[in-house]
């Protein structure tokens, strides 16, 4: 969805930390982090479906992410529209990305005559070309199937898949896995210092994911630092309450598969799966 200080410094990691830039990763230890990771991963569909909510619950307030497809807003975070189950902007190329993809699968759909407009107006807040009918366009478009599934195609190839491959070949599980797919919803994947990449190479300074012989939980731990960093260069992301409130909260709890029950929350709303 979103693409465009020194890291805080956390007394809790100090110490495992130390013991892991010291101590020689294990090779059978790191081989079982990434099979293990590779067994539980968030790919299953119960657990994927948990992650859709979680995310739901901090984009839209709401667990019912599939209402969702219709959403569409000008947030004032300088991205333009954000829409839809992932929040795709029309400022950041992932919205023209999702109605380019629309069109190849159904022409002359009711969001192609914006195509031009979408192009001229990515990397800014612009409105230009869209406005007046292109929310209620969009709306319109969330009726069709194959829009939804248009917005279910570039989900997964932009964010989801490749989050879970990364969190995989890190060998954390399914709860890092979730960890590195909130993050790049919010934050992207690209060259910029808040992109997901350089918030996984900042938590490198300070730890070692279990692929490399470190702790899951002192790794994540280290990647949730680099995360509330990267949310505080921002404005529109300064409140890190879905970190501080939710991910932090499970971590705690060791519940590193992401089990039901789970309760957490986000900007002061509660939240529970059972």
């Amino acid at each position: 969805m979103l693409a465009a200080g020194a890291l805080l410094g956390s007394a809790l990691l100090a110490v495992p930390v130390a013991a892991h830039a010291t101590a020689a990763p294990d090779p059978a230890a790191r081989s079982a982090a990434v099979t293990a990771a590779a067994a539980a991963g968030l790919d299953d569909p119960a657990k994927k479906e948990i992650a859709m909510k979680i995310v739901s619950s901090a984009e839209n307030s709401s667990l019912d992410w599939k209402a969702q497809y219709k959403y569409i807003e000008d947030i004032g975070d300088g991205r333009g529209y954000t829409a839809g189950i992932i929040g795709f902007c029309s400022g950041t190329g992932d919205m023209l990305d999702l109605v380019e993809y629309y069109t190849q699968v159904k022409p002359g759909n009711v969001l192609a005559k914006y195509l031009p407009a979408l192009r001229n107006v990515d990397g800014s807040d612009s409105h230009a070309g869209l406005d007046p009918n292109f929310t209620r366009d969009w709306v319109k478009a969330a009726q069709d199937a194959e829009f939804k599934k248009a917005q279910d195609h570039e989900r997964d190839r932009v964010y989801f898949n490749p989050s879970v491959k990364q969190g995989k070949s890190d060998g954390v599980g399914v709860l890092g896995q979730f960890i590195y797919y909130d993050a790049i919803v919010m934050h992207g994947d690209g060259t910029d210092s808040t992109s997901f990449r350089n918030i996984r190479a900042r938590a490198l300074s300070k730890a070692k994911p279990p692929s490399q012989g470190g702790s899951e939980t002192t790794w994540l731990n280290a990647f949730l630092d680099a995360r509330v960093w990267a949310m505080k260069q921002e404005e529109a992301h300064s409140d890190t309450s879905r970190v501080d409130t939710a991910q932090r909260v499970f971590l705690r709890k060791g519940n590193l598969n992401l089990a039901p029950p789970l309760d957490w929350k986000v900007y002061g709303d509660s939240f529970h799966i059972g």
